[in-house]
């Protein structure tokens, strides 16, 4: 079999978007619903996402460097491998009723997506002509919106059953009938992990037998790091840290924002949320086209303004004005990710493979920005705590302008 072609390469790379998203957007569903099941406390059942992020961070180095001596397409296969292996052991640990070999699976899951970004992103940047680098990239993490939709859908529709008993009516409950009913609760989760096992699996089977074309990553002539491109990831690295700590935080308390500024009931909330998230994906496909004629640092520029001013709004306003301006939010967050991470790739060569696991770790802000937020607010009030964000939005605005000073002088 030949060379797959640049246009069908970037198609299958892009494929790779749309089933992390999926698996990223089921841990929304798998929160309540292993609580329930295994009958968790809060604290217990939000380990889901400590597994994940966790994974991101230990597994982001080891797999540069893998894909640094293996190539891109190897990590892909490696990546989508462990990503199947961890779907299928939901189905031992559904069966035994265990929450260390979920968060364990969760473990592997999330290493095998570890892999999957740090090669998919420069791959996508790298693949084609570096000046559409961050157009390429917003049009592939598009994809993101539209598995994130369907996890959300397809996880309410066939793992979460819609019931759940009070404490004091499954202490009424014979233990027998008790136990039956956990049981099957624990089950639900099989089938939906063994498809996507199964679908994840047949992806590795197809990038084993494509040849993508592996990218030349040649040093500097003289040997040398570029050490204006290093100054350009560092900063990258911290931009990446905060706008991914400001996206998880903004997303995870608007449901008891819009309860408390709004008065809206959780379903309501939920379902404003959802908008949100149609939003933030027609922001990526919006950003795509608007990069044809705005340079991507003074596009991210703009819009790190923007949310300053809606999460002003969103903390000074009141009822339905307060929450609008939290979606809008989502919508001017959607083109972040994908441009602070191809701008801050942008020049090094040989280590571009390593610039991009330093970045897929700075995805672990997602777990620290929530935490610190949740205190202001049990302190302060719901409202403060998204001056958190506010102060993220501020670190991407700095990075933009620091990248747009960049541009000139490399012009």
């Amino acid at each position: 079999m030949g060379h797959t072609s640049q246009r069908t390469a970037i198609v299958l790379v892009t494929s790779l978007f749309f089933l992390w998203a999926l698996a990223h957007n089921l841990n929304p569903i798998l929160i309540p619903h292993l609580r329930k099941a295994l009958q968790l406390n809060d604290a217990r059942s939000a380990l889901v996402d400590s597994a994940f992020f966790i994974a991101y961070f230990v597994m982001a180095r080891p797999a540069g460097a893998f894909m640094k001596r293996f190539g891109y397409r190897r990590g892909i296969v490696g990546g989508l491998l462990l990503f199947a292996f961890g779907a299928f052991l939901f189905w031992p640990a559904a069966t035994l009723r265990s929450y260390p070999f979920f968060l364990g699976a969760l473990f592997i899951i999330a290493s095998g997506l570890t892999f999957l970004e740090t090669a998919a992103n420069p791959y996508v940047s790298v693949l084609g002509d570096p000046a559409t680098a961050p157009r390429r990239l917003n049009f592939a993490q598009a994809f993101n919106g539209l598995g994130a939709a369907l996890a959300a859908f397809f996880g309410g529709r066939f793992i979460l059953s819609g019931t759940a008993p009070t404490p004091a009516q499954m202490q009424a409950m014979d233990p027998a009938a008790l136990d039956a009913w956990l049981t099957g609760e624990a089950l639900a989760v099989r089938i939906p992990y063994l498809v996507i096992g199964l679908v994840v699996l047949a992806a590795a089977i197809l990038f084993m037998r494509a040849h993508l074309p592996e990218i030349e990553e040649h040093e500097s002539a003289s040997g040398q790091r570029d050490t204006r491109a290093w100054q350009r990831l560092k900063l990258g690295v911290v931009a990446q840290f905060c706008y991914v700590g400001a996206q998880v935080g903004v997303a995870s308390f608007f449901i008891r924002f819009a309860g408390h500024v709004a008065g809206t009931g959780e379903k309501d909330a939920a379902y404003l949320l959802s908008i949100g998230l149609l939003l933030f994906m027609a922001g990526r496909f919006i950003g795509t086209a608007l990069l044809r004629w705005i340079g991507a640092p003074a596009l991210l520029a703009f819009c790190a303004l923007l949310n300053i001013a809606l999460v002003v709004a969103a903390v000074l306003l009141d009822g339905y004005a307060s929450v609008i301006a939290l979606l809008g939010v989502e919508l001017c967050m959607s083109i972040m990710f994908p441009t602070i991470f191809s701008l801050s790739i942008h020049g090094l060569g040989g280590d571009t493979k390593l610039g991009s696991s330093l970045l897929v770790m700075s995805i672990v802000g997602g777990a620290i920005v929530p935490p610190i937020m949740g205190a202001i607010s049990d302190r302060y009030g719901l409202q403060p705590a998204y001056l958190v964000p506010l102060v993220c939005f501020v670190i991407v605005l700095l990075f933009a302008k620091t990248m747009r000073k960049s541009a000139r002088v490399r012009e």
